[in-house]
């Protein structure tokens, strides 16, 4: 059985129970978690834990928070006052953890036809184009220089794709698409500013899978990162980012077998939202 599952940041508890509600056999099935495994919530480390026990029966991608865990182990960011990562960072084993961590990938396409990434796809590329994006910026992660690509990956220029992007300014446009994307421009240009669900769009802006000729469109794509909308469990869509960590839900979707089976645990709020 193969299972899809939304941002866990840090609440290891609810994980577990999650677990328990799909009856997880290692040995028998496959969870692939949707970034942001970090950050927030009460128990980083045990996550982080908690995953590396089920071996290879857990596959799991790299989210923006993830991604801020790097950075700050780096000395390129500063935690915030709503950091939870102090668990992993005081670690004896912390090397090793990051090590592992930075190991992951930004996209996979190993569920049953869905392409699963933890924030959304530029509306300019289809899937093929998007899984060598992906790969060109996840050998830098896992690469010699990582304070180096760190230092360079922040920021929100370019907002909008051209083929001709070329180093920093390429990377970081993937990795934004990638892991912080919500709403863009009818033309691809992406917006950071507003975090509330779809209907709260701007003039001038729509959630990223709504954008006219979106080319991975009738693509399966499976989701997390945008907690405001909540669940859609659409033919070819699925956000699962259902707010864990701010008292909501944690989901898991099961996706093999031409079935879709929609299982939530009710999480304890561990920070208030905004």
């Amino acid at each position: 059985m193969h299972y899809l599952i939304g941002d866990l940041q840090g609440c290891c508890d609810a994980f577990d129970r999650l677990l328990e509600a799909i009856d997880f056999s290692p040995s028998r099935d496959s969870l692939h978690v949707l970034g942001d495994l970090v950050n927030r919530g009460p128990a980083s480390l045990a996550t982080l834990q908690r995953l590396h026990t089920l071996g290879n029966a857990a596959r799991c991608l790299l989210g923006n928070h993830d991604l801020h865990l790097l950075a700050v182990a780096e000395g390129v960011r500063p935690l915030h006052k709503s950091d939870t990562l102090r668990q992993v960072l005081m670690s004896p084993q912390r090397d090793a953890w990051l090590d592992w961590l930075r190991q992951h990938c930004l996209l996979a396409d190993q569920a049953h036809g869905w392409l699963l990434v933890h924030a959304g796809v530029a509306p300019q590329w289809d899937a093929a184009q998007t899984m060598a994006l992906a790969a060109e910026v996840q050998a830098l992660l896992a690469g010699p220089d990582l304070p180096g690509f760190l230092r360079v990956m922040y920021g929100n220029e370019p907002a909008r794709w051209h083929p001709g992007l070329a180093g920093p300014e390429r990377w970081r446009f993937v990795i934004n698409v990638l892991t912080r994307m919500r709403f863009c421009a009818a033309d691809g240009t992406l917006d950071f500013k507003t975090k509330d669900n779809a209907d709260a769009a701007p003039p001038g802006l729509m959630p990223w899978f709504e954008v006219p000729g979106r080319r991975t469109t009738g693509q399966p794509v499976a989701f997390g990162h945008w907690s405001t909308l909540g669940l859609r469990n659409q033919p070819d869509l699925l956000a699962l980012d259902t707010g864990c960590v701010w008292g909501g839900a944690l989901t898991a979707v099961r996706v093999d077998g031409g079935r879709r089976e929609v299982f939530q645990v009710a999480c304890e709020q561990a920070q208030a939202p905004g």
